[in-house]
């Protein structure tokens, strides 16, 4: 019976702390952290930082390597964040940390580790982190755009941008084309968070978008992550 009572007590006791230690860990995780631990925890090596304002207030100024993809279109939100890496922590920011906050939720609820940037990317700026982007690019003109379409025989057009993850994952599909190209084509970078009047007039909504050209005439389009498979086909 004392053996027993002894061992009870020592089971007792190791569920305790083992408990105890639990709870210490999980309140090591703070979801919400200021502009200092923000900045150091994206300064590691492939950090995955997510900007979740619309295109135009991304090109207005942002963190550097930040991705994007608008909380307000549930449809973008969706699309580009089923790209993101699970195995590793995303940072996310707005604005002044309200949608980067209910973004952190539904992300959270999707199987991801979420940080929240307190005050969002304009209590970065009143800290005087660094941005990037300002927004006086000059946007590709409509005309010039036409005039590369019509002068060679095959132009394969991407509107994408490094900042959006679906077209980052492409990236390595395009360079593959442009190193064993199925047919000698020109290819033509759209930037899809800029170059709005281009955009327009080919009627593209999604990034990325590509687009085949043949003597200056469309004759095949594909929206989202696109195996090199289907562009070889469209070649031929």
């Amino acid at each position: 019976m004392k053996l027993k009572c002894v061992c009870s007590l020592f089971f007792l006791t190791t569920t305790i702390l083992s408990c105890a230690q639990n709870n210490q860990s999980n309140s090591k995780i703070e979801l919400t952290i200021n502009t200092s631990a923000f900045s150091k925890a994206i300064a590691q090596p492939d950090a995955q930082i997510l900007d979740v304002r619309t295109a135009g207030e991304y090109q207005s100024g942002h963190i550097a390597n930040a991705l994007q993809a608008n909380w307000l279109d549930p449809r973008e939100f969706k699309n580009r964040t089923q790209y993101l890496d699970k195995t590793k922590t995303i940072y996310v920011y707005c604005q002044s940390g309200g949608r980067s906050a209910s973004a952190q939720t539904a992300l959270i609820q999707a199987g991801f580790t979420v940080v929240n940037l307190e005050g969002g990317i304009s209590n970065w700026r009143m800290q005087e982190m660094p941005v990037e982007g300002a927004g006086d690019k000059a946007q590709m003109r409509v005309v010039d755009f036409e005039k590369l379409i019509q002068s060679n025989e095959y132009v394969l057009v991407e509107i994408g941008a490094l900042w959006c993850p679906p077209c980052r994952k492409m990236q390595p599909v395009v360079e593959a084309l442009k190193q064993t190209p199925p047919k000698p084509f020109y290819f033509l970078a759209v930037d899809g968070g800029q170059d709005m009047d281009v955009m327009k007039s080919v009627n593209a909504d999604d990034l990325p978008t590509f687009i085949l050209y043949k003597n200056g005439v469309e004759v095949w389009r594909k929206v989202g992550v696109t195996p090199k498979e289907d562009f070889v086909k469209a070649f031929n």
